[in-house]
């Protein structure tokens, strides 16, 4: 498969990039999905859909690297990897992603 080291920081680096998706779909932020589905924006689903579609990404780059045999839960706290192993995408882990309502760690 090449260079391991070089694949581990790609899978990293696309492991980063879906969290960061995921977060900023449940802060309301832009994302990629709004410039693909522009109309979306006027539709009461659109956020839910959002959030989904990122909840979709970040858990199958997580399937990938575990197929890979690839450590992915140093990026996430204890409880992200409890929803992440759970794989539902709950009110629950909509609301309580970032840990608490005042140490919140939204991204930029």
């Amino acid at each position: 498969m090449g260079n391991p080291q070089f694949s581990l920081e790609f899978f990293e680096s696309k492991l980063a990039d879906a969290k960061v998706h995921f977060e900023r779909a449940l802060d309301c932020k832009h994302t990629e999905f709004d410039d693909l589905y522009p109309y979306m924006i006027e539709h009461p689903q659109f956020f839910w859909y959002k959030r989904y579609v990122a909840w979709s990404e970040l858990l199958t780059i997580v399937k990938l690297g575990e197929e890979l045999e690839l450590d992915w839960k140093p990026h996430f706290t204890e409880r992200q990897r409890e929803y992440i192993g759970k794989r539902v995408m709950s009110s629950r882990v909509l609301d309580e992603w970032f840990e608490t309502n005042d140490s919140k760690e939204h991204v930029g």
